[in-house]
């Protein structure tokens, strides 16, 4: 079988088990001409264990108007505060804190993003974490 050739690699978060044809969806894949619909269910079905998370995905997009997804695990904000059982991060972190998360958390939270990240070891993997939360005015113990 030839290799295909690619036509555009597009990136978006969506909601997992929750995609639909409207934008972002819509706007984002609509201009390649894809099966919106199929994307879709396709994703839909991919991501129903996650629901209630964000969930980025990697679409590879081919010249014959056929798709490939890449799911990545949800953004560190995103996994933060769920941790923290916050709906958002404090609105001046650098003087205010919103939360404190374990370093129980961190670590578990690092565990998850480890595919994800630059980092060549855990505790690499952590002060990322660290540094995110702290960003957000969520503190750690």
């Amino acid at each position: 079988m030839a290799k295909k050739n690619v036509a555009a690699i597009v990136k978006i978060q969506i909601e997992a088990g929750k995609a639909s044809p409207a934008p972002p969806v819509g706007t984002a894949l609509g201009p390649h001409g894809i099966a919106i619909m199929d994307f879709v269910k396709a994703y839909n079905a991919a991501t129903e264990s996650q629901a209630g998370t964000v969930v980025p995905t990697e679409i590879t997009i081919y010249e014959d108007r056929t798709f490939d997804f890449i799911l990545k695990t949800p953004p560190t904000p995103v996994l933060i505060r769920q941790k923290a059982g916050i709906a958002k991060a404090a609105s001046n972190p650098g003087t205010e804190t919103a939360a404190t998360i374990s370093d129980a958390d961190v670590e578990e939270i690092a565990k998850i993003k480890m595919p994800d990240l630059n980092a060549n070891d855990l505790e690499a993997a952590k002060q990322q974490v660290r540094g995110t939360a702290r960003s957000m005015g969520i503190a750690t113990s």
